[in-house]
């Protein structure tokens, strides 16, 4: 195919490993002759994965042998070609690779047989075979894990060394009658995080350390038993709620768990009078309200603590570092206790979690009942609208979950709040109260939404993932989920824990004509642990939070979703080699400064 002068176009099919795909090239007439079928070839080029074509640069026949030489593709810009790159990139190699610091301890190197870092460079940007390649890149993964996990672990040890916290005499007799005397039996796993707990405060080391459970599975109970601990050993404690709706509950809660106690409990939030924080705030630097719950306003620079010697933090991941910082500088030194009912897959927790001690709490408390878990298409609304109507004609209440707010010149055909409220309204809106709840409505509407549906007053609240996190309305019973595809199966998983929180049997719909594969995995399980291991497979760690954390755990080579066994190598070897007194403390020191290392 020719164009205008001087310029032609070449388009062909190329027979891969993974299937037929299109090629285009311009001005490579004259390698028509040699491509004849059978022949090999080496393409480079962008490869567009809806049209399956690839637009080549450059093509470059196989050698006599048919074997195929293995060519490294670079990220090129506008005056700077993939093979000037190369060059440029050997010539570094070459000129330079004398100083090339090798960070994999030399016991190691000899344990699994790994070529010195020059040499691995060398050859994957320059591969000979596939076995070396795979040998070079394995060596590389491994130094950047290697370096990672023990940056992780030093800091760990260091943490431990540095903060000297409260050791506390602690009466076990006492807190084991406290928990015979609640009104439930606790689980397995909440009696692990308890003595977990007790051995942290009862130690002269700063307690740091994440609490993490599946919805409902009973966390914040064993945050009131710690409570409970801290002020029977005399210190104070505040709980942080990322809600003001979810700070009256904890502190409801609260204040009938230590029913019959002197404990005095309190609550502060942006809505408390201003009469009312004036006499908290004394009370507080005072040390006569022994446990304070609230949102941000506990981190005001008016709130002075007696002795503050416990801080817990729910939902430690809608705050931000500096907030919970801020909290835990108003004491001496307070134990840190952080709660997440955002399941984390195990890679992600080596990291980001790596330098906390954590207890984890699968078991579901005795009576819980399973959410059942459906997936419809749009077309089967109706038997939508009917469950729906099914559980509305018992008292009982619906949350309805849409991606999006209003409509937009990009949503095409996604289900909006707004698009939404008018269908409900249309079906239900002559019997039953509907509302909707967003991310854009201010702060005291959403709560007095939230307290409205708490109470019954509403019975349909339409809403986007804001309520992923909320108050417990044992009442609601239903969670139908729109464009279900559209979320992560983590934020599913999130949302479908907003229900089957009473007594009654609860269910959870979503619909969506796509990704029906990935969605099936709703159906079949309610273990959020093991969800979160097939969300982080299909979509990588960037959704955990619901949220896009760009730059967040990115790794030059390394990878924590596909190399997790080399991670697992890289944490035990690091730690037994961080232990070891033997090491050189210069050697250690090119750890915790190799942070910036390039490649």
């Amino acid at each position: 195919m020719r164009f205008k002068a001087g310029l032609n176009k070449m388009n062909f099919r190329l027979v891969t490993q993974s299937g037929v795909v299109g090629v285009s090239i311009f001005n490579r007439a004259f390698l028509k002759k040699d491509l004849e079928v059978g022949t090999g070839i080496t393409v480079i080029g962008k490869y567009d994965k809806s049209k399956n074509i690839i637009t080549a640069s450059e093509i470059k026949l196989s050698t006599l042998s048919n074997k195929v030489k293995i060519e490294p593709v670079y990220h090129s810009t506008s005056g700077l070609t993939v093979k000037s790159l190369s060059n440029y990139i050997n010539m570094a190699l070459l000129m330079y690779g004398k100083t090339i610091k090798d960070y994999i301890p030399e016991r190691y190197i000899e344990k699994y047989g790994f070529v010195n870092k020059k040499t691995a460079l060398n050859i994957v940007h320059n591969p000979p075979t596939d076995e070396k390649l795979e040998e070079a890149k394995y060596r590389l993964k491994y130094e950047e894990l290697f370096q990672f996990m023990y940056k992780i672990n030093y800091l760990k040890m260091q943490n431990k060394k540095k903060n000297i916290g409260i050791k506390r005499d602690i009466d076990i007799a006492l807190v084991n009658k406290f928990i015979e005397n609640l009104p439930f039996k606790l689980t397995n796993d909440q009696n692990k995080a308890v003595t977990d707990i007790i051995k942290d405060m009862s130690s002269s080391h700063r307690m740091n350390r994440l609490l993490q459970g599946d919805v409902g599975s009973g966390k914040t109970i064993v945050s009131f038993i710690a409570m409970y601990i801290n002020s029977m050993c005399g210190y104070q404690s505040a709980l942080m709620a990322p809600t003001e709706i979810l700070a009256v509950q904890h502190y409801n809660n609260l204040k009938e768990i230590l029913k019959g106690t002197n404990i005095e409990v309190a609550l502060l939030t942006g809505s408390t009078l201003k009469k009312d924080k004036a006499l908290i705030y004394k009370d507080l630097e005072s040390g006569k309200i022994s446990i304070v719950v609230g949102t941000h306003a506990l981190i005001q620079e008016e709130v002075d603590y007696y002795n503050l010697g416990l801080v817990i933090t729910d939902e430690q991941h809608r705050f931000g570092v500096n907030q919970r910082g801020n909290l835990q500088n108003k004491g001496l030194m307070p134990d840190i206790l952080y709660m997440s009912a955002t399941p984390i897959p195990r890679t992600y927790a080596l990291t980001i979690y790596g330098d906390m001690d954590t207890s984890i709490i699968k078991e579901k408390p005795v009576g819980r009942k399973p959410v059942k878990t459906y997936l419809k298409t749009s077309a089967e609304i109706k038997d939508v609208l009917g469950m729906m109507l099914e559980e509305l004609k018992k008292h009982h209440q619906v949350y309805v979950i849409a991606p999006l707010i209003e409509e937009s010149e990009t949503s095409g055909e996604l289900a909006t709040v707004c698009d939404l409220k008018e269908k409900m309204q249309l079906a239900f809106g002559e019997y039953y109260k509907i509302d909707i709840i967003h991310g854009k409505m201010a702060s005291k509407a959403k709560e007095l939404i939230m307290q409205e549906f708490l109470q019954n007053k509403i019975q349909i609240l339409i809403s986007t993932t804001v309520i992923e996190v909320g108050v417990d309305v044992s009442n609601a019973t239903t969670m139908v989920i729109f464009d279900a595809d559209r979320f992560g199966l983590s934020t599913l998983h999130q949302l479908r824990g907003r229900v089957g929180r009473g007594e009654d049997e609860s269910k959870c719909i979503l619909i969506s004509d796509n990704d029906a594969k990935r969605l099936h995995v709703m159906v079949e399980e309610s273990d959020g642990f093991r969800i979160s291991e097939e969300d982080f497979k299909l979509r990588g760690h960037g959704d955990l939070f619901g949220t896009k954390q760009s730059g967040d755990m990115t790794f030059k080579i390394a990878s924590i979703k596909d190399d997790y066994n080399i991670l697992l190598k890289a944490k035990k070897d690091s730690e037994e080699y961080l232990l070891d007194e033997e090491c050189k403390d210069e050697l250690k020191e090119n750890f915790i400064n190799s942070m910036n290392t390039n490649y």
